[in-house]
């Protein structure tokens, strides 16, 4: 126990991540098959990745006992082609969590603060403890980012922001001019991350090009993840996207070969399939509509969402999630995030959402 004891204090603080139940735990759980199993809880492109990505990926495997590029050159020229980049605004991350991380690790420590948002996603918190510095929680407003008061809130030892467009868990979406209008307000020692895992699900009339910001924003670091629309997962592979010299930074407490083959490859060839995104932002629209069309049928108070799920209010979540996962279907539970009567749902197939939309009426006694 000695050993234990002796581990920092910041370190024991954490209350670890907790994942969305993988289908394998559910099907030993309650007997099932795991094919007869639905999981909608992990906010996953229900199309899976696309066939150039796929090929890709599996093309990859021929020099599997070599180490990647340590340097993601290809990965991060289809992203310079793409955004109109340069290379050296690139750091890549083993998902965007890493990226986040890294952002932590880079400018965080002890006697240093950072400052995120009341419902927004859990790895803030965890890489801000992680690092020995102190958490500024900010409340909600609609349950999304007060942005005043994030800005109101930065203290002379803060040095990170974290901000979530769409927001996780809740799929708060913020216009451009906003964030920007934050950007001129917070000090220029202040790294603002601004997190945009679900950017590729926004509406047209939704973007706003943040990586335009960039050359009047040194401080600012947009974070992006192939995790989301583009299906990769299982690949884990990110990328942030900032000022050089704050790159620089991070990719000194990067680990070496932190994006393997594999998920270099299939990224630098997701990249380039327009049409797969397209299609992946059509099914989640019109899942979405189908979604909180049955929602409303069921009396329940859900926050409009610009991500891949929807955020509803059942009373007993424990007891909901329960009921839903007895049925086969997997939600996320979000009482960690201070909601325990709430569930969150991610947006499948059309047979998905069906499955779920039953199940969802069992477990609240209106089949």
């Amino acid at each position: 126990m000695k050993l234990i004891d002796n581990a920092p204090d910041h370190i024991k603080a954490i209350s670890p991540y907790q994942p969305g139940k993988p289908i394998g735990e559910l099907a030993r759980e309650m007997g099932l098959s795991e094919r007869d199993i639905v999981k909608l809880a992990s906010n996953e492109n229900p199309l899976g990745m696309s066939v150039r990505a796929r090929d890709a990926a599996l093309a990859a495997l021929a020099d599997i006992e070599r180490y990647p590029d340590g340097n993601g050159f290809e990965l991060k020229a289809q992203l310079c082609n793409r955004f109109g980049i340069r290379p050296e605004q690139i750091v890549l991350g083993n998902g965007s969590n890493d990226v986040l991380e890294l952002a932590a690790r880079a400018f965080l420590g002890a006697g240093r603060s950072a400052v995120f948002s009341e419902f927004a996603f859990a790895v803030y918190p965890l890489a801000t403890i992680g690092v020995g510095s102190r958490c500024i929680q900010v409340p909600a407003k609609d349950f999304g980012h007060d942005l005043d008061a994030m800005a109101a809130a930065v203290e002379k030892d803060t040095r990170v922001m974290f901000i979530a467009n769409p927001n996780n868990p809740t799929g708060t979406f913020m216009r451009g001019e906003r964030i920007k209008g934050l950007l001129e307000r917070v000090p220029g020692d202040v790294l603002v991350v601004l997190d945009e895992a679900y950017t590729e699900y926004l509406s047209l009339d939704q973007r706003y090009d943040s990586l335009a910001w960039l050359d009047q924003h040194p401080n600012l670091l947009v974070s992006r993840t192939f995790s989301k629309a583009y299906g990769l997962a299982g690949l884990r592979v990110g990328y942030g996207v900032g000022n050089p010299a704050v790159i620089d930074l991070m990719n000194r407490v990067r680990q070496p070969f932190n994006v393997s083959s594999v998920a270099l490859a299939a990224a630098a060839a997701a990249l380039q399939d327009e049409e797969f995104l397209a299609r992946s932002a059509e099914i989640n629209r019109r899942g979405m509509s189908q979604i909180t069309e049955a929602l409303a049928q069921l009396g329940l108070q859900w926050i409009p969402s610009a991500g891949n799920f929807v955020t509803f209010k059942v009373g007993d979540g424990a007891a909901v999630n329960a009921a839903l996962l007895r049925r086969g279907v997997i939600v996320r539970p979000i009482a960690g995030y201070g909601m325990p009567e709430w569930l969150r749902v991610s947006i499948g197939l059309p047979e998905e959402n069906a499955r779920f939309i039953s199940a969802l009426r069992e477990a609240l006694g209106q089949s």
